[in-house]
């Protein structure tokens, strides 16, 4: 049982994890803002390429399993301090980076830091948050949809005075004072005292109502990933615009999701997760329509808009309800359903371009419609579990 003395400053640790995860979103979006740079580097072909992307996610999802266990018996602070300095390693191995393998074990650190530093910022916010988890989780997604938002931007900008190496190394640099930060931190204590979490886990991979939550968000997360890579694509072809208006709606699909975030976690923290839930449930395909039937850039963009702010509800509110539900065990709970969340992003991308290679870019509306479907039918047995 936690002690009743045992006090921790709130705020500074809701801001801290924002810290985090907004590094965490520098740190996802750094191979596509260097993609160029890197295959011109390392002289990479496509194939070459392809196996460098595929470490990232692999590292991401070792990260997500392995925090929750090691958060529930030994807590965050050293987990959140050595997942900063796994981040910087990352950042100074990439552009330190002579090989091709040195590269990817700079990728792969990456992966693996920023899945711990993910999971574990969300776990601890949830566990600090009394009322609202659901809506504190949103605000915490705004912190990542800035860091994804600047990157490029930033990058487009240093790169015209600075080599790509000497960025990294200073972005790199952040994350020693983020360290440092969670260092001189006080956390909330471990939720268990005894045992490795582990071995307690077994009743959690049979729990349906946890099960559910992670297949909501196995399609969640496989339909943020098919629209942030073939957009442009279906863009491009589809509604023959051109390269920089498809960047453009993108963007805008990114901001429509902070946005929304934005105001879950504010205007509308006081509203029922179930409402927010249906919200978002409804929006979505709304946002399909119009980038489906509309001819040109204002209606495919307005539909990119409402798809952005239809998704931003999908991890906050689940994450919420693990929170609520598993508190003994939260960061367990956390790694199985984000693990589940990451499976289902490698596994529909991989069926996605099987799809388009064999039906045209034209599919992603379409597959992105049976997601949605596979949310709302796993969305309504949820809410009914738990009430």
């Amino acid at each position: 049982m936690l002690s009743s003395t045992y006090t921790y400053n709130k705020h500074l640790l809701f801001w801290a994890c924002c810290a985090g995860l907004l590094l965490f979103g520098v740190a996802l979006v750094t191979l596509g803002t260097l993609a160029l740079d890197l295959r011109l580097a390392f002289g990479l072909d496509g194939l070459s390429a392809g196996s460098l992307y595929s470490v990232m996610p692999l590292g991401i999802l070792a990260g997500s399993l392995l925090f929750g266990p090691v958060s529930d018996r030994y807590g965050y602070k050293i987990l959140l301090t050595l997942s900063s300095l796994g981040l910087f390693a990352g950042f100074r191995g990439i552009a330190g980076a002579e090989t091709l393998w040195g590269l990817k074990a700079g990728v792969f650190c990456f992966g693996l830091a920023g899945g711990v530093m993910n999971g574990a910022t969300n776990a601890v916010v949830a566990d600090i948050s009394a009322r609202g988890k659901g809506a504190s989780l949103s605000l915490l997604g705004v912190a990542f949809g800035i860091g994804a938002l600047a990157m490029p931007q930033v990058m487009g900008e240093l790169k015209k005075f600075y080599h790509w190496r000497d960025i990294l190394s200073g972005v790199g640099a952040l994350t020693l004072g983020l360290a440092a930060m969670f260092a001189l931190l006080r956390f909330p204590p471990p939720k268990q005292t005894t045992g490795f979490p582990l071995l307690q886990s077994r009743r959690l991979l049979t729990d349906l109502t946890l099960l559910l939550i992670g297949g909501f968000l196995f399609f969640q997360s496989s339909f943020e990933s098919i629209i942030n890579n073939w957009t442009t694509a279906y863009l491009t072809t589809g509604h023959a615009l051109d390269e920089r208006e498809a960047l453009y709606g993108l963007s805008l699909h990114v901001a429509g999701l902070t946005v929304m975030r934005l105001l879950a976690g504010s205007v509308f923290r006081n509203v029922p997760p179930k409402q927010m839930l249906a919200v978002s449930l409804l929006l979505i395909p709304a946002g399909l329509l119009l980038l489906k039937t509309g001819g040109g850039f204002l209606p495919a963009a307005s539909g990119l808009v409402l798809l952005g702010a239809g998704l931003a509800g999908g991890f906050p509110i689940m994450l919420g309800y693990v929170g609520e539900r598993y508190t003994g065990m939260s960061g367990t709970a956390f790694s199985i359903v984000l693990a589940i969340a990451l499976i289902g992003n490698m596994l529909v991308n991989v069926l996605m371009g099987w799809l388009v290679q064999e039906m045209g870019v034209q599919i992603l509306t379409t597959a992105a419609l049976v997601e949605w479907g596979a949310m709302l039918i796993l969305g309504g047995a949820i809410v009914k579990r738990l009430e």
